[in-house]
């Protein structure tokens, strides 16, 4: 067949090819055609739409699979801010939380939960929420029936699944019956059988309700997540996510001992959160060592982390800065930004509400809020790696003058942007060496982004570009990473861990998801508040430059950072298998290096 015969939907020309497998990068062209790649290295031919990649990165799409936008998928089409990081696919329903299965009557408590656990103020999923499901499955289906910019899977919900079949008593501390869990089991089966990926639960202190109560599933019982593990795996597929930070009254032993059995009770993958807490900086590696043990005994277990600093961002249009609780910042609280900063302004205020004792929050950033040795300004870009040097209490000592004082007048200056920057994991030692131990650790992938959460708080969706960027070309206080392991890392190893085997490498027969990058510039902006969610509810977003294209399922969905208008993202219903080998050899001929 002749050059001139051959024709593609697409057709991506002259780029620096990084295939997602951490493989050596090489210039070539990829071809998609219906939604797939046909051909990787030559493409000889016409196609309708055409990129010229000449000096430009070419790699698979980013596969975030820590969100929650549960919500933000009812009521919005772009999953922002992921998909204008080069996030082509997410998982959400992390965390135990979601809005499936829900009964009318636990609507409320529902967005309650999320709120506290999730920073999403209420009045927003109030507003946004359409609720024209009660199952599980019907939840997918409204989810699938809206058009989206990327592609979205979902894990079942353990707190909505547990009110849903025990009603007040799954508050209670009450264990769930032989008859409670025969029931849940059933639910996951046909969750399962309607498309999640998987199961996933929260045993963390930190997750409360925005009144305070503990969720649900803290203290759920090892039969019970048994039962329902295995009814997850009954098919042969299906990942267990459980949020847990191994506090509280159990102990490290016997927490994991109880997530062990469960992993190899049900023969189902496990995937835990990891990050350095400052206050027991080598707990995690302990976690870590025993995961591994766990593995070599029979059991599947991993863990995720993020790239970075886990932390929080302070300003007075966020959710939480120091002072806050401060009676006499408190008594003004509620006035518009402008008229907010008029009165902060004020002499005598701003000497009150430094001389005042905050007021108790059970709230866990409310320790947090004073600790200034931990604390840095905010600048544009942002430094997610600042010396220890320069935090608010080194430079308040410098200028001879209390850290608070200090931070007072950057929240000022800062007005109602982003002023201060908080990591309170990953970060123990100054520096970010401890994320390049996580990042390096065989049984570590990439996570913890929280996209569609924490709106006012953080904006660590952010993260492809940060590590992309970053630790690969900027970052000057020590080891860099390689580009094709930075890439297999966002995109194979994650999509892998999840089972979404079809996506993640530029090879013929994968899911056409595609970034073309200029990686010269690729930069990553200061997080920025917006208020263009339901209700006008704000939330940070961090734009970036240097994505040239963005292209889910073979449309090009957003060039030099702007939407083009397509909406080509699906609801991935479970599982999806690699391409077949016959499928493989059937496109060797046009995978040419």
């Amino acid at each position: 067949m002749s050059d001139n015969q051959v024709s593609y939907d697409l057709a991506i020309r002259g780029g620096t090819i990084v295939d997602g497998l951490g493989g050596e990068p090489f210039v070539g062209d990829v071809a998609v055609s219906d939604g797939r790649i046909v051909a990787i290295g030559a493409a000889p031919g016409n196609a309708r739409e055409e990129i010229d990649a000449a000096g430009l990165l070419v790699t698979p799409g980013f596969v975030d699979i820590h969100t929650h936008f549960d919500a933000q998928a009812i009521w919005e089409s772009r999953m922002s801010p992921s998909s204008e990081h080069g996030v082509t696919t997410v998982v959400m329903g992390n965390c135990g939380v979601g809005f499936a299965p829900c009964r009318p009557a636990d609507r409320g408590a529902l967005i309650e939960l999320m709120e506290g656990v999730e920073d999403i103020p209420g009045v927003v999923m109030a507003d946004g929420l359409s609720w024209e499901w009660q199952s599980y499955p019907e939840y997918l289906d409204a989810v699938a029936a809206r058009p989206h910019d990327i592609n979205l899977a979902s894990y079942l919900p353990h707190a909505p699944l547990r009110l849903f079949v025990m009603g007040e008593r799954a508050s209670s501390g009450a264990p769930a019956t032989a008859e409670d869990r025969a029931r849940m089991a059933q639910l996951a089966s046909e969750a399962m059988a309607a498309g999640a990926l998987g199961f996933a639960t929260s045993r963390s202190l930190f997750h409360k309700s925005a009144s305070g109560q503990s969720i649900c599933t803290l203290d759920a019982e090892e039969a019970e997540l048994v039962d329902i593990a295995q009814a997850v795996g009954e098919s042969g597929n299906g990942i267990i996510q459980v949020a847990v930070d191994f506090g509280g009254a159990r102990s490290v032993e016997e927490e994991f001992a109880t997530l062990e059995s469960v992993a190899r009770t049900s023969q189902r993958p496990m995937s835990l959160p990891i990050a350095e807490m400052h206050s027991k900086p080598d707990l995690w590696r302990d976690i870590m060592a025993r995961i591994g043990r766990a593995n070599s005994n029979g059991a599947t277990m991993g863990a995720q982390a993020l790239p970075r600093g886990i932390g929080v961002m302070f300003g007075l249009e966020l959710s939480t800065h120091p002072f806050m609780l401060k009676p006499s910042y408190q008594e003004v609280a509620d006035l518009p930004l402008p008229e907010r900063l008029a009165m902060l302004r004020d002499v005598d205020r701003r000497a009150w509400i430094l001389a005042e004792t905050s007021v108790h929050s059970p709230m866990p950033v409310a320790q947090t809020l004073d600790k200034y040795e931990g604390m840095y300004e905010a600048g544009n870009p942002l430094n997610y790696e600042p010396v220890p040097e320069s935090s608010i209490a080194a430079r308040a000592r410098a200028l001879g003058i209390a850290p608070a004082a200090l931070a007072y007048d950057i929240l000022l200056a800062h007005e109602g942007e982003p002023a201060l920057y908080m990591p309170f994991a990953n970060y123990a030692g100054g520096n970010l060496d401890t994320a390049l131990e996580m990042f390096r650790h065989p049984d570590i992938v990439l996570g913890l982004g929280d996209g569609g959460a924490h709106y006012a708080v953080i904006c660590d969706a952010s993260y492809p570009t940060f590590l992309l960027s970053y630790w690969t070309r900027d970052r000057m206080r020590g080891e860099r990473l390689a580009v094709p392991e930075v890439i297999r890392a966002l995109s194979h190893d994650t999509a892998r861990t999840v089972g979404l085997d079809d996506r993640g490498v530029l090879a013929p027969g994968y899911v056409a998801d595609i970034n073309v990058i200029d990686y010269d510039n690729l930069r990553l902006s200061a997080p920025r508040v917006t208020f263009d969610l339901p209700k006008q509810g704000r939330r940070l977003k961090q734009p970036a430059e240097g994505y040239v294209a963005t292209i889910v399922n073979g449309s090009v969905t957003y060039r030099n950072g702007a939407a083009t208008g397509a909406l080509p993202g699906t609801l991935v219903r479970g599982r999806q298998s690699a391409p077949s080998e016959t499928m493989q050899h059937a496109r060797e001929a046009i995978y040419v290096i």
